[in-house]
């Protein structure tokens, strides 16, 4: 099974910057990836802070083949 989103840009520190929806087709920059997650659009992912920025992450489980990055 293919990740829900994927990592489509990042920037030159390697933050993502832009995902894709792979089931919509949809591309999104980071800060609207994070409003669909905190708006529930997205259960199996989730937000941490790093270093200050709001940072999708998937949620952990035992696949390593939807891991964001």
């Amino acid at each position: 099974m293919s990740p829900r989103i994927i990592v489509v840009d990042e920037n030159e520190h390697g933050r993502n910057t832009k995902f894709k929806d792979t089931t919509t087709g949809t591309v999104m920059n980071r800060d609207d990836l994070v409003r669909k997650i905190e708006n529930g659009q997205y259960p199996n992912y989730h937000i941490r802070d790093i270093n200050g920025v709001k940072t999708p992450v998937s949620n952990p489980d035992e696949s390593d083949n939807n891991n964001l990055g």
